[in-house]
């Protein structure tokens, strides 16, 4: 286990407004407000959404899935950390969701957020850390899998 103090910088609430693209928005709006490390919370609706998952069996369940299913018309619950790729110098976002499927009588999925198109509205509270500086190294011993790090960038 890693763990480190945080000290809480500002908080913002932003809303996503309908046809926006999630993941587009929230590395603009980082961007603009030059938030490199965080966490956020968030409701709001899904016109489509890429979640990881398969209905195929996994050849190895220890390991990590790249695969998804792509759903629509959700109604989610999410939340995640943002940290720096300091390889890729962007944002790297972990963002899990909650979500009910409206047509099929609100029937959930649960996995990693990789890609949305907001629906009505999606509102969300971003809190950014000052420190430590969240960054995402990917691990090469560990199926290449980009883990949180605690630590200042450079």
């Amino acid at each position: 286990m890693r763990a480190a103090q945080i000290v809480r910088g500002r908080e913002f609430m932003v809303a996503m407004d309908h046809g926006e693209d999630f993941f587009e928005s929230l590395e603009k709006f980082c961007t603009d407000k030059e938030v490199r490390s965080g966490y956020i919370s968030f409701i709001g609706g899904f016109r489509r959404a890429r979640l990881v998952g398969t209905c195929e069996p996994m050849e190895n369940p220890e390991a990590p899935l790249w695969d998804h299913v792509d759903v629509a018309t959700l109604e989610v619950l999410g939340s995640g950390t943002l940290a720096w790729d300091a390889d890729n110098d962007r944002l790297a976002p972990h963002i899990h969701v909650s979500a009910g499927v409206k047509e099929a009588s609100a029937d959930g999925r649960t996995s990693h957020l990789l890609g949305a198109t907001v629906q009505f509205i999606t509102e969300m509270i971003v809190t950014e850390i000052a420190e430590p500086t969240l960054t995402r190294p990917r691990l090469a011993s560990l199926y290449d899998v980009p883990l949180l790090t605690f630590g200042r960038l450079g």
